[in-house]
């Protein structure tokens, strides 16, 4: 007996608490599942492990870059300010809340595989690093408000099943129409954005806008750089910092720059942001070039005729133009709502690039679906105002991460943690009401989407062919 306690705490104590090993076990268990060779089953379950602790080696680095744009912003405007960055607050949870982040995700994906088979909801979410993501959000959030052990893990795994299941059904009609019936689904969670953006289209459309799509739109060749996610966001933080330094004035960053010239010490910040933000990415890759090929092929075998969820720049290549348009759009809206947080009263979110281009363009995809370039232009525009607003919402339920210079950028991660806070706020009982709730509700919404386009569809294996034929086409 004694020995069985021994083995269960050291489990518990070494591997559990331990971030990298347990999603390293993940990965294991998958590719076991999967019956891989030996040589594989190794190699996988390592390059998992050393992703993970590459991505938290560039979370410090991204995070002590954006101590002094902190400063910057509080000394030039007085306020609070935060870069929403994904990447950065999830690697920064993971000290704190890194088990339970981990059991929510193999959790709650195993939620969604049981919601997919028993349900007619047959939707797959494989964008693992957002199922990383929204755990993060949840386990932070429950966490914070003081509900953690087991029933962390519960609400968080419930939580994140359900909607890992019904955010790509209800955006599945717009995404029918973006991809012509390619075959998959889309599994990013900025929907509520990119449903917007396709509802924001159609009423463009309407009111009698110009039907051209941004595709009949010639972009200038100099722009083409901007398609460059790490290039854009660090060229943008580089006139952030800039910027915000000038306005600062040397006096608030005299000590941080060490008597150097402040103007060269926010440049050479900037460019730390950048090089934080690939390396985080790359160590991102690592785990999911691991774990996704795991979770797909598990999938398959639970869940047949199920359709894939993924990741969102497998819709780039159906409207390239409207990517890019989608992106300025995006980031004029996020300029715009970064002056309206003072006057309400919340703290200053600085648009972060990464979302801005990712969730923008991708709302810039959705909105010339249905709208047109203008609907493009539009419908991004708002989305940029929501990924503005939601996070300096979201602070409130973020306990001592509600303090950082960084929080979560896409819609459903800051709607997933405010809903799931203000449940926690009415105690034990109410969050489990809340999320039951929320549950059935959701999946009824996605019952009657998904029911009501199925008679629509073809067999998966003609429609998947017919829309890589478009894919190509249109690439």
């Amino acid at each position: 007996m004694n020995i069985v306690l021994a083995v269960v705490q050291f489990i518990v104590s070494e591997i559990l608490s331990k971030p990298p090993l347990l999603v390293g076990l993940i990965a294991l268990l998958g590719l076991l599942v999967l019956r891989r060779p030996p040589s594989e089953i190794i190699a996988g379950t390592l390059k998992t492990i050393v992703g993970f602790l590459i991505l938290t080696g560039g979370a410090t680095i991204l995070i002590g870059a954006l101590a002094p744009l902190g400063t910057m912003v509080q000394a030039g405007f007085h306020l609070q300010g935060v870069v929403p960055t994904n990447e950065a607050i999830v690697s920064l949870a993971q000290k704190a809340f890194g088990a339970p982040t981990a059991l929510i995700m193999a959790f709650g994906f195993l939620v969604n595989l049981i919601l997919a088979r028993l349900t007619p909801v047959k939707f797959v979410f494989l964008t693992g690093h957002h199922l990383f993501y929204m755990a993060t959000v949840l386990a932070v959030v429950l966490g914070s408000a003081g509900i953690t052990g087991v029933h962390q893990v519960v609400l968080g795994a419930l939580m994140l099943g359900t909607i890992g299941t019904v955010m790509p059904a209800l955006v599945h009609p717009f995404t029918r129409k973006v991809t012509r019936d390619a075959g998959f689904a889309l599994g990013h969670f900025n929907t509520f954005g990119y449903i917007t953006s396709g509802l924001v289209g159609k009423l463009v459309r309407r009111l009698g806008a110009p039907r051209a799509s941004a595709e009949d739109l010639t972009v200038p060749e100099g722009l083409s750089f901007l398609r460059d996610s790490l290039v854009m966001t660090t060229l943008t933080m580089v006139i952030i910092y800039i910027v915000l330094a000038i306005i600062a004035g040397p006096a608030a960053l005299a000590q941080a720059a060490g008597g150097g010239n402040y103007i060269m010490y926010a440049l050479t910040q900037a460019l730390t942001f950048g090089a934080g933000v690939a390396i985080i990415l790359v160590g991102v890759r690592m785990i999911l070039a691991e774990i996704v090929p795991a979770f797909r092929g598990i999938a398959e075998k639970v869940v047949p005729n199920a359709l894939p969820a993924l990741d969102c720049p497998t819709t780039f290549p159906f409207a390239p133009n409207a990517v890019l348009l989608g992106f300025i759009m995006s980031l004029l809206g996020g300029i715009v709502g970064l002056f309206l947080m003072g006057p309400l009263g919340l703290a200053l979110i600085i648009p972060g690039m990464v979302p801005h281009f990712f969730d923008g363009g991708t709302s810039g995809v959705y909105g010339n679906a249905t709208g047109g370039w203008l609907g493009a232009v539009v419908g991004s525009f708002i989305n940029g105002l929501l990924i503005t607003l939601l996070p300096a919402l979201l602070l409130a339920f973020m306990g001592s991460f509600g303090l950082a210079n960084t929080t979560f950028g896409d819609t459903d991660f800051c709607l997933a943690g405010i809903i799931t806070g203000l449940g926690a706020k009415a105690g034990f009982f109410g969050s489990y009401a809340v999320v039951v709730v929320l549950t059935i509700v959701l999946l009824a919404l996605a019952s009657f989407v998904t029911l009501r386009i199925t008679p629509r569809s073809g067999p998966q294996e003609e429609t998947a062919e017919e829309g890589e034929a478009a894919a190509e086409t249109t690439a």
